[in-house]
């Protein structure tokens, strides 16, 4: 099988998707827009053809690339791992007549209002929401439903450019500053309070193979407009155990039957709280902030191989161990300015050295990120353990002991 894969190299674990589709026996080619030059000695070794084009988002430039591709080997799959390439790439795998998926799939999965709407329809229980630039109608969406409201950019991921608002008025300013009433439309929900955490899978021809589970401390809004907070989420080996897990694995089905996903990865959010399970959104493709490198650590195998085996050969490889519950939490500097230095990090050696999976620490002297720029923005450090409980302890005494100091 040839596989052509979409902007290897942006961000960095986006050469692990190759690695995995060469590992398990497939030819791959790819399509990105750094110069051959900048891809490096690995992604050299594992491609075939590789064509630049100025974005991979621009659909007839991409369709050009593959083509160019084709011509020199016939191509039989396309392949797009990053939130904002999925539907480009859908329509372009269309056009060409490759397997994979489709269009609507991919709009639904992009588009929130709409996705949410087809879920309603199939019986899903969601947030109630609405999508649009009309101004006047979103005021009154607010008026039926109440406040608070969360308001988001249409094809938003994530927690990026998302707002919650408390009363008509600060909707009211808030519309404007987002192009609301010039063209721009924005995607509103009702706010769903409760624990935030998200199911991630692994898609055979619409069959999970592969699942996991995982949650947010604090919730995704909290955590990216508070600095004083060291967010984390911890990925928790009790998903086959847990009985809970199980509401959550079957709403997950019916979210994939419902949008018809094929073989793909998928990351689904979810809320639970007084008003019991709720589906938030769902991206046809692997979650964020490396969270399946936290996945192979804490089942001792290779997620993305999985994910290629599943392309190419339509089936999984391994059998997730289930050994570990693996987390991440994020060390945020004191202020913005540059990084002066850090304290506390020998007591979580001392302590915890034997569990902790890997660290990011920015040398002293590096500009500080914004908080909203996300867990991986700043410092972090990587930890797993066989006790989720425990695993989530340590994990707060890391954010409680290290200190970032910055200028």
């Amino acid at each position: 099988m040839h596989v052509v894969f979409v902007e290897p190299r942006f961000p960095g674990n986006q050469k692990d998707f190759v690695r995995g589709l060469h590992e398990v026996g497939a030819e791959v080619s790819a399509v990105g827009e750094a110069p051959l030059d900048a891809l490096g000695s690995d992604l050299h070794a594992w491609l075939t053809c590789y064509e630049q084009v100025g974005s991979v988002c621009d659909e007839p430039a991409l369709a050009r690339a593959v083509q160019a591709i084709h011509r020199q080997r016939p191509v039989d799959r396309l392949e797009a791992t990053v939130e904002a390439h999925i539907l480009p790439v859908a329509r372009v795998r269309a056009a060409a007549g490759l397997a994979g998926t489709s269009v609507r799939t991919a709009h639904l999965c992009r588009d929130k209002p709409a996705m949410k709407d087809a879920l309603r329809e199939a019986g899903v229980a969601t947030a109630q929401s609405m999508g649009g630039g009309d101004a006047s109608e979103i005021l009154k969406f607010g008026r039926r439903v109440g406040y608070p409201l969360i308001v988001k950019p249409r094809a938003g991921a994530g927690a990026s450019g998302t707002y919650r608002v408390e009363d008509e008025s600060q909707l009211a300013e808030l519309l404007p500053t987002l192009g609301v009433g010039v063209g721009a439309e924005v995607a509103v929900e009702e706010f769903v309070d409760g624990h935030e955490a998200f199911y991630d899978t692994l898609t055979v021809g619409g069959v999970v193979v592969h699942d996991f589970m995982t949650h947010y401390y604090p919730n995704v809004l909290e955590a990216m407009r508070t600095r004083e907070v060291s967010p984390q989420f911890i990925a928790t080996n009790r998903i086959d155990t847990a009985a809970p897990y199980a509401e959550v694995r079957e709403l997950g089905k019916r979210v994939i039957d419902a949008l018809e996903i094929g073989t793909s990865a998928t990351h689904m959010e979810w809320f639970f709280g007084d008003k019991g399970l709720k589906f938030s959104e769902i991206g046809c493709r692997p979650p964020g902030v490396r969270a399946w490198d936290l996945y192979c650590a804490a089942n001792e195998m290779d997620v993305y191989r999985e994910w290629a085996a599943c392309i190419v050969h339509g089936r999984k490889a391994q059998e997730a161990s289930r050994r570990y519950s693996a987390g991440i939490v994020t060390l945020r500097p004191e202020s913005d300015g540059r990084i002066a230095g850090y304290e506390g990090l020998d007591r979580v050696e001392a302590r915890f050295g034997e569990r902790v999976i890997d660290v990011h620490l920015p040398p002293p002297g590096t500009p500080t990120q914004p908080v909203e720029a996300g867990y991986m923005a700043n410092a972090w450090v990587r930890m797993r353990h066989p006790d989720y409980d425990e695993l989530r302890n340590m994990l707060d005494a890391v954010g409680r002991w290290v200190r970032v100091r910055a200028t």
